[in-house]
């Protein structure tokens, strides 16, 4: 255990004049030690300073071409594609709350009056949000004019952390995969809409709809624990208006 003297301290004893030599010993060590890492501290520095100068002059230009690359690029071609997208978006918005679908979702996508359509934004500002969101429209167009591949193939490749359009997309594409007939992939794209998110609007759709897929695989007790969460977490919601006639059905078949 180490001892600490008072200054002006002087031992007395054999014993202590011992021990503080061999304390003085000690520390003189611990010096010596660090002066020779440090001496080959400056040695390595020295020799490789050119090649560390090189390291740290790539960072640097890393680090200011990216702060570059996004103020003076990335951020005006954003602007440029939401400028762009403007009539494409107005055409979507239109076939959603209006008649006349299928021919304004066609001019979403192909574009109208000289204006870039929802296929033209992605091609031509790919990497930015506006691209990212006219997949979403996209997909969702070619779902309602039942292209149930294309459907797929856009929204896939939407990625989003909104609330509600994530549940969205994951749940169109489960919508997509039921027209196609491919239940199995349906049941897992409705399940991780449900998943994704927990609010009153998409989570109980998609576990509802889980449920009657599962159902239909034969899946009775996966349907009564989707239908089950329903009518316990989402009591006020739509869907759990019908869904006791779905976990009677689903309670039978699990008997079975």
């Amino acid at each position: 255990m180490a001892t600490y003297n008072k200054r002006g301290y002087k031992p007395k004893t054999k014993a202590a004049k011992e021990q503080n030599i061999e304390d003085g010993s000690t520390t003189a060590e611990v010096f010596n030690t660090l002066d020779e890492t440090a001496s080959k501290t400056e040695a390595f520095v020295e020799k490789n300073q050119k090649y560390i100068f090189v390291i740290i002059g790539i960072v640097a230009a890393v680090v200011l071409g990216y702060l570059g690359y996004n103020e003076y690029v990335a951020k005006p071609k954003q602007v440029e594609a939401m400028n762009d997208m403007f009539q494409a978006q107005k055409y979507f918005n239109e076939a959603v709350n209006g008649t006349e679908k299928d021919s304004l979702y066609n001019l979403a996508l192909n574009g109208g009056e000289g204006k870039f359509g929802l296929l033209d934004i992605i091609n031509e500002y790919g990497g930015t949000k506006s691209a990212n969101l006219a997949s979403y429209y996209a997909g969702t167009a070619y779902l309602r004019l039942k292209d149930y591949k294309n459907a797929v193939t856009h929204l896939s490749n939407f990625e989003s952390d909104d609330e509600i359009l994530a549940p969205l997309a994951k749940g169109n594409i489960g919508d997509a995969f039921v027209q196609l007939n491919q239940p199995e992939d349906a049941l897992d794209y409705y399940d991780q809409a449900a998943a994704m998110r927990s609010n009153t609007y998409t989570t109980p759709m998609y576990l509802y709809k889980a449920g009657a897929i599962a159902l239909d695989l034969g899946k009775a007790d996966e349907a009564l624990a989707y239908f089950e969460r329903v009518k316990e977490e989402f009591p006020n919601s739509t869907e759990a208006s019908t869904v006791d006639v779905f976990i009677g059905k689903a309670q039978v078949l699990a008997n079975k």
